[in-house]
């Protein structure tokens, strides 16, 4: 990883520009739940800053501070995104840094799903499968998951992140007995993957998280990485009640995307409650299974195509 020095131009005069950046940003529209009581410093606090950069509180101190004598490259473009700096302040930030032309943030990596992919969900007849992106986006599905979970074909592509869905589509959350387990894997699976925090899906998906749920904002708080791979859940289906499915994570051969399955336990009567939900969603809509169209402008610049 590259560093710049912060030598040349002050390190004071850095640390000025950052405070006076976050006390211009409201902590609600960054995402930070405010309570009642009265705030002590205006925008955002030096921990804030950290959180939404997904660097440590402690390293933003020192930085701000001028107790640091370099910052990554990657560091300053993550802190240029959370302060919602525009092009001539991001320019002066990395000025400051030593850095005298402005970083350019790499384009977001488009994620494919292959035809071997897609005719292997098309084959698992009797497990819901979906292929998921590095951020858990949810790029193709069999029909057997979307009888388990939603029409995932209906949902707007930005929003048909399983992330996402877990937290705040009702028809995803409420399929899973114990959901708070569910979802901080899940959560701490995202955390695992995320090595550029700079990311804009990356930082769209965190943001929106943030200011919708509080138990997001605590458990993306706590850095918990999860590289579970595999376990046993007990899922809810308002025309069938609960059920047990096993699932596993299986990494493909292709970008950096997994597969995950779900299969039936070799005991109790799973195999049964997927088949009537498989022949309840072939009643309601005759399609098979379904992929992301190639359609970029539903979720503007950070599009993932899959075809």
């Amino acid at each position: 990883m590259a560093f710049v020095s912060t030598c040349s131009h002050g390190s004071n005069e850095l640390g000025a520009f950052l405070k006076a950046r976050r006390s211009g940003i409201a902590p609600a529209a960054a995402g930070i739940a405010v309570s009642g009581g009265r705030r002590r410093v205006a925008g955002l606090r030096r921990e804030e800053v950290a959180q939404l950069a997904m660097i440590s509180a402690d390293y933003y101190t020192r930085l701000e501070q001028g107790r640091l004598g370099g910052a990554s490259v990657t560091v300053l473009d993550a802190l240029a995104t959370v302060l919602c700096l525009g092009p001539d302040e991001r320019t002066y930030l990395f000025r400051l840094a030593n850095k005298s032309e402005r970083h350019t943030p790499r384009r977001p990596r488009v994620e494919h799903v292959t035809p071997q992919n897609k005719l292997l969900l098309d084959n698992l007849r009797d497990s819901p499968a979906m292929v998921l992106g590095r951020y858990l986006d949810i790029l193709a599905w069999n029909r057997l998951a979307a009888a388990v979970f939603t029409d995932f074909g209906a949902v707007p592509r930005r929003d048909r992140n399983f992330l996402r869905m877990l937290f705040l589509d009702p028809s995803v959350r409420g399929r899973y007995v114990d959901w708070p387990s569910i979802a901080r894997i899940c959560v701490g699976y995202v955390r695992a993957a995320a090595s550029d925090a700079s990311e804009a899906r990356l930082t769209d998906l965190v943001g929106d998280l943030s200011v919708s749920d509080p138990d997001f904002r605590t458990w993306w708080a706590e850095r918990y990485a999860s590289y579970q791979t595999h376990g046993t859940k007990a899922l809810f289906h308002p025309k069938t009640g609960q059920y047990l499915l096993d699932w596993q994570i299986l990494q493909t051969a292709f970008e950096q995307q997994t597969l995950l399955v779900m299969t039936v336990p070799s005991v109790g009567d799973s195999l049964e409650v997927l088949h009537i939900l498989d022949s309840w969603s072939d009643r309601s809509n005759s399609q098979q299974a379904r992929f992301c169209p190639d359609r970029s402008n539903d979720i503007g610049d950070h599009a993932l195509a899959s075809g």
